[in-house]
């Protein structure tokens, strides 16, 4: 019988984290702060694992990259999606748990699907344009204030 080490997840501290991602530690510090990085505390030591940095990098803040983004994979970054519906008993909609008015046609959000032809992950959309016209006053500004912030 073969002697297999367990390798198990690769950490990393903050210095390495740093120098993985090629940014200062004090920037790392920031996001951690801001709630834009994940990591983990094991015990009084700050972790964070290869997958999660991999994943930040992965984040594509512009509406161009954003739509090229739909084009990936998110599971395994394959780029031949097919487009599709998602049904369970009937078509799915997303309601958001607040909007600015009741309205003759409702708050349903209809959605379109793709899925991966690597993996089979599948991947729902909704119509955004019909979001942001729920929204109301208070929360279009909340955005309009994050994405200045952001750029």
């Amino acid at each position: 019988m073969e002697n297999q080490v367990n390798q198990g997840p690769k950490w990393y501290t903050i210095r390495e984290a740093a120098e993985y991602l090629s940014i200062g530690e004090p920037t790392l510090y920031r996001w951690m702060r801001d709630g834009k990085m994940t990591f983990r505390k094991i015990g009084d030591s700050t972790r964070f694992l290869k997958e999660d940095l991999d994943a930040f990098v992965q984040v594509f803040p512009s509406a161009k990259d954003a739509d090229q983004v739909k084009e990936i994979c998110h599971v395994c970054h394959h780029d031949r999606l097919v487009d599709g519906h998602f049904r369970t008993t009937g078509l799915n909609y997303f309601r958001p748990a607040k909007t600015k008015f009741w309205s003759l046609k409702g708050s349903d959000i209809s959605s379109h699907a793709k899925m991966c032809t690597r993996c089979g992950a599948i991947t729902l959309f909704g119509d955004l344009r019909k979001l942001n016209a729920l929204k109301t006053a208070e929360e279009k500004e909340e955005v309009a204030t994050e994405e200045v912030m952001n750029n």
